[in-house]
Order: structure tokens, then sequence, then C-alpha cells
């Protein structure tokens, strides 16, 4: 029997490592690519090095594969979207698309179901809207799908996500929050943004769902909230992190956190809103019940352990760790970094503020 093959466009982030895995196990070929090298020696899987953002690349492997479908995790804007849509729904029978929860407006009634309303149709914030913001991004993209002559795509919107290297906190990813951590040094956290609830699913379960998806004919032209419906505080997140990270937490007013951190977009509008997900629609169309979710406190206590094991850290970056440490009264260690990173550190730490 032929194998479908599926080509996964940036498969080696959170969830397409574990989306490769329950592809295989479910007998497709894969195609995976990456910008960087990538060796397995697992059949039916290969990976291609290369931007899959970039247009020639792009139209050479989906003349060259011909794939029964195409899961993409690639991040445009919608100029670059829309110079691609067309390329990408011809070249394959089942276009899926990953858009975000985060599309969503802050509305009632939660939990949030497929239908309910979206920031780019409900917003009034001009300067914003005149961004192409992530959020937005998503959305524009989302619409440019609907518009397609084709119908073969599915829209995909995952909550957050936390995988073996990949944690979040508020705004904070691993590469601050974890990186700070594991060396003691306190993590900041906007008081209201503490409040809030969230919706985080462990990357294995939403991979889970995706497979059943996957060339399905009862998903196509449709989008699916792919995500658990736990959800917490992220305030008790906090004290996951506390327990199996020794996370040491400092408050602080949502002033100061912005002034630090930075990303005022995604305070404003998606950490500042309660964000409890309905995923009635996936759980009827996979077949999968809420029970077989991994609980959160369960599934980050097992993937924080593993990556304290082997710490990986992308990029930190080391002016927000300067200015977290000026608010803080702390200092990063700096043993063994460039002097570049270091100049730049203490650049940053001491830096006059008015």
């Amino acid at each position: 029997m032929i194998r479908k093959k599926i080509l996964v466009l940036g498969g080696t982030g959170a969830m397409g490592v574990y989306l490769v895995t329950e592809l295989l196990d479910a007998g497709f070929e894969l195609l995976v690519t990456s910008r960087s090298r990538h060796e397995t020696d697992r059949p039916g899987l290969r990976y291609l090095q290369g931007n899959a953002r970039d247009l020639p690349f792009l139209r050479s492997l989906l003349s060259n594969s011909r794939p029964d479908a195409i899961v993409d995790f690639m991040s445009y804007s919608t100029a670059e979207f829309d110079a691609r849509r067309d390329i990408l729904l011809t070249g394959t029978a089942h276009y899926l698309f990953l858009s975000s929860y985060r599309v969503f407006a802050d509305s009632s009634p939660l939990p949030l179901t497929e239908r309910s309303p979206r920031l780019l149709d409900t917003c009034g914030d001009e300067a914003y809207l005149a961004t192409d913001e992530y959020a937005l991004a998503k959305a524009r993209q989302e619409d440019l799908l609907r518009q397609a002559n084709q119908g073969n795509w599915t829209i995909l919107r995952p909550g957050i996500t936390y995988s073996r290297n990949r944690f979040q906190l508020g705004t904070l990813e691993a590469n601050t929050l974890c990186y700070r951590a594991l060396q003691g040094l306190p993590v900041i956290m906007a008081r209201e943004i503490l409040t809030k609830q969230t919706t985080m699913t462990w990357a294995g379960d939403v991979a889970r769902l995706m497979v059943r998806l996957i060339l399905s004919s009862s998903a196509l032209s449709e989008d699916f909230n792919i995500a658990s419906a736990e959800h917490r505080s992220w305030s008790e997140i906090a004290g996951y992190y506390a327990q199996f990270l020794n996370l040491r937490l400092m408050e602080t007013d949502l002033s100061s956190y912005e002034k630090i951190v930075g990303r005022p977009y995604q305070i404003k509008y998606d950490r500042l809103f309660d964000r409890m997900l309905d995923n009635t629609k996936v759980l009827a169309a996979t077949g999968i019940s809420q029970s077989e979710f991994t609980p959160l406190r369960v599934g980050l206590e097992r993937e924080l352990a593993a990556f304290k094991k082997q710490p990986c850290f992308q990029y930190p970056d080391l002016a927000l760790n300067a200015r977290m440490d000026r608010f803080t009264g702390s200092r990063l260690p700096l043993a063994g970094l460039p002097l570049k990173q270091k100049i730049r550190y203490f650049l940053e730490k001491y830096r006059r503020i008015n």
C-alpha cells in the first residue's frame, strides 16, 4: 500500500517534534523542512534543509514532492501569506494552517468557541489595527483562506502550548523564565496578568488532535480550537514553576512590567484577557475525549524535569535580563559569555532612564 505523504513546513519546533512522531506512528511518509540540518534514521522521515518562507524553495518542494497534505507551522506577514496562499492550496489535497487562539477578542460568554468574536473584527484601536501584529496577521490570513477559490484548507487554533523546550509565564518565554529560574534569579510578573485565566496544552496532545484531522474530509473548510479545556490562572501556573523549577517570582505593577518586558500589544490584547477555550468541536471531529489530555500540573512537572537534565536556551535576551536585574537588584552571571554580550548587558542595566 502506498503511504500518504505529508509535508511539514517548519516541523522542528514545540509542536512539530511531537507531530512528526505521531504521524510516523500513524503510517505516514514525512518530509519536514528546517533551516538547520537534521539527521534521522527513522524510516519514512526525511528532513529538508531550507527556509520554507523562500518562494523558490517552496515551489521546488511542491513540484518535487507532491504531498498529499501540508501542515504549515511557518509565521508569515499578511503580504507574504497572500503571495503564497494559492501556491500552497494548489500544491496539495489538504492544507492545514496554524493560526492562534490569540485572534479572539475579549468576549463573553466564555469559553471561546470557533465562532467567538475576533480582535480584527471588533477592536476599535486604530493604531493597533494599522499594524500586522501576530493576532491580526493570523486573522487576516484566515480571511485570505476563506476568500480562496479552493476549500481544501483547515484552520487550526492552538492555545498556549508547552513542550520540552518551550515554557511560558505571561509574556515571558523559556529563554528568560527558565534561564533565570535555574540560576536562582527572580522573575517579574504583573499582578494584573497573574489574576487572569489561561489555557496551556501539552504539545503531544495537540499533535494527536492534528493527526486525526489531517486528510479528513470533515475537516475541509473548517476551523478548530486545538487545545485542552483545562484552564488555570497565571498565578497557579507560577506556583507550578516555583515547585518544579524553584522559580522566585517578584510581582510588579503593570506599567513597570511593560517598561521592562515590552510586548505591549500581546499584553493588552491577550494576557490581560481571560483565555478559556471550548474544544467541543475538535473532540467531536477526532473522537478524542477531554479525559485523555495531560493535566497541566502533571505535564509541566514531567517536561520541566526533562528540561532540567538537559537545559536548552535559544538566544537569551541579555537586554531584557539586564532590565529585570536593574528592577530586582539582582545580577546575571556573565562568565563564559562573549565580550559583546557582556557589554550589551552592562549598557542596558546601567542605562539612564528618564
